[in-house]
C-alpha cells in the first residue's frame, strides 16, 4: 500500500510529531505541501492531510494545497489535527477539510485529532495551554489510529 502524509506544522512541531508516528506505522513519506508534486498523490492508496488548528480551521497552506488539486478519481484519505481544543460539537473543524477532499475525489476513511501545546493569542499571554501535549498517550493514540487505518484501507487496495 503506497501512502503519503501531507503535513503543515508551524508553531511547535506538534503536528509533525503526530505525522511521524503515523508515517512509521503506515510506511509513509511525510511532506509539507510545498515539497510535493500533487501528481504524486494519484499513485497513492492512502493520503493523510494534517495541520494544527488556527481559529477553528486547518492551516491555510494545507487548505490552499487541497483546493488546488484537480478533481479526479482517487483512493482513500484521512485527516488529522493538533489543537488546544477538541474537535467536538456540531462545528467539527475536520468537516470542511473532509468535504473538500471528497469533492476532489478522495474517499475519506477517518479523522484523528489530539490536544497540543497552544500559544495562539490570547493563550500566549499566559504562557500557552496544553503544555506537554501531545503527550506519550496522544502519540500512542495516533499510532493505534494509523494501525487501524492500515488494517482497514490496506485490505481495500
Amino acid at each position: 500500500m503506497k501512502t503519503m502524509i501531507v503535513c503543515t506544522s508551524v508553531s511547535h512541531g506538534n503536528t509533525q510529531r503526530v505525522a511521524e508516528v503515523m508515517g512509521r506505522v503506515l510506511q509513509a513519506r511525510v511532506v509539507a505541501p510545498e515539497q510535493l508534486d500533487p501528481a504524486e498523490l494519484s499513485e497513492c492508496d492512502l493520503v493523510g492531510f494534517g495541520s494544527g488548528i488556527f481559529l477553528g480551521s486547518f492551516h491555510a497552506r494545507l487548505r490552499e494545497f487541497v483546493r488546488a488539486l484537480p478533481v479526479e478519481p482517487r483512493r482513500s484519505a484521512f485527516v488529522f489535527a493538533t489543537s488546544g481544543f477538541p474537535d467536538a460539537g456540531f462545528q467539527k473543524f475536520s468537516r470542511p477539510l473532509t468535504g473538500l477532499l471528497e469533492q476532489k475525489g478522495f474517499a475519506v476513511a477517518d479523522a484523528f485529532s489530539c490536544r497540543a501545546f497552544d500559544t495562539y493569542l490570547p493563550f500566549k499571554l499566559v504562557g500557552g495551554i496544553r503544555k506537554g501535549r501531545p503527550s506519550a498517550g496522544d502519540l500512542e493514540a495516533a499510532r493505534v489510529f494509523a494501525e487501524g487505518l492500515r488494517a482497514r484501507v490496506g485490505t481495500e487496495s
